[in-house]
This record gives C-alpha cells, sequence and structure tokens, in this order.
C-alpha cells in the first residue's frame, strides 16, 4: 500500500508540483513522516502510513495558512529529502552522514526557493516525485539511479513547458 501511494504521490508531482504548492509541501511532509516513522518506530505499515499522512496534512494546511513559511520550510524539506535518497543511492544513509546529506540538502532546497522560484518548485518537485516513484518500485542500483535520471527529465520538461506556456500566455494579454 505504502509503493502505491509513494508512486501516485510522485506521479503527481512530477506533473503538477508547482502548480499544486500545497500538495507538494504536503507530499513532501508524507514522505518526511514516512521517514521518521520507518527509522524510529518501526511500527506496522498501517502506523507508518498514517504518521506519513499526518505530517503531510500538517504541512499542507500550512501551505495554504503560511504561506511564505511554507515555501522555506518546502525549500528545506524537499532538499532535504532528495539529497537523502540521492545518499541512500549512494551508499551514505547512515548515521551522522544521513543528517549531513539532510541538512546540506535542505540548505540547497531553501536556496533555490529563495532565488528561483518557480524553477525551485520544479526542480524540488521532480527530484521529490522521481524519488518517490523510484523507492515505491524498490529497483536496483544501477536501475534506480538511471530511472531517477529519465523521470528528473520527464518532471521538469513537463512543468517547463506548461510554465513557458503560461509566461507565453501572460506577454500575449499584457
Amino acid at each position: 500500500m505504502l509503493n502505491l501511494i509513494n508512486a501516485v504521490f510522485g506521479g503527481v508531482l512530477l506533473v503538477a508540483g508547482r502548480k499544486l504548492f500545497w500538495f507538494l509541501v504536503g507530499a513532501v511532509g508524507f514522505g518526511i513522516g514516512i521517514l521518521v516513522a520507518t527509522r524510529f518506530f518501526h511500527g506496522s505499515e498501517l502506523v507508518t502510513i498514517l504518521a506519513g499522512l499526518l505530517l503531510g496534512v500538517i504541512f499542507a494546511l500550512l501551505a495554504i495558512f503560511l504561506e511564505s513559511v511554507a515555501i522555506a520550510l518546502a525549500g528545506f524539506l524537499g532538499g532535504g529529502y532528495v539529497l537523502l535518497n540521492i545518499a541512500a543511492l549512494l551508499g551514505f544513509d547512515k548515521g551522522a552522514l544521513a543528517w549531513i546529506a539532510f541538512i546540506a540538502g535542505g540548505i540547497i532546497g531553501v536556496a533555490l526557493v529563495a532565488f528561483l522560484f518557480d524553477w525551485a518548485l520544479i526542480s524540488i518537485s521532480s527530484l521529490a516525485g522521481a524519488s518517490m516513484i523510484v523507492n515505491a518500485f524498490q529497483f536496483r542500483p544501477a536501475t534506480s539511479g538511471l530511472i531517477f535520471f529519465l523521470l528528473l527529465i520527464a518532471g521538469v520538461v513537463i512543468q517547463g513547458t506548461v510554465l513557458r506556456r503560461e509566461k507565453g500566455a501572460l506577454a500575449q494579454s499584457a
């Protein structure tokens, strides 16, 4: 069940993460909730899913009501989640290295959001979506890296095309 949820959330993030900012923040919160629940509580899959959903809903509500705080939080958590998953692909997700990867990714995510908002959302949602899908299907490491890269490119291309069309339509109407 958890793999199906990750695949669906990842797919939505790949194609519409920038447009559905609240969903991006909620999905990243879900991913972090799952990560925390599996690393620290070792409960059943249902408990893990509920922890992820609870944190996801809290984050989505924050995104709706506290947008600027949520933007920074999404950048930090999204960047941290992505770099932690990349570290895991490389075998560097144990102990202090996991925290270093998460914090470094978070700082990079906040910087991206601050300077390149639309493209940061596209990048973070594509990276998070690709990570969630790859995690859902649990491919071999070499296959995971290739599929991750292809999904990342697809997400950036799809969302970038939509952004360019929107900006083109705004320019024509002005």
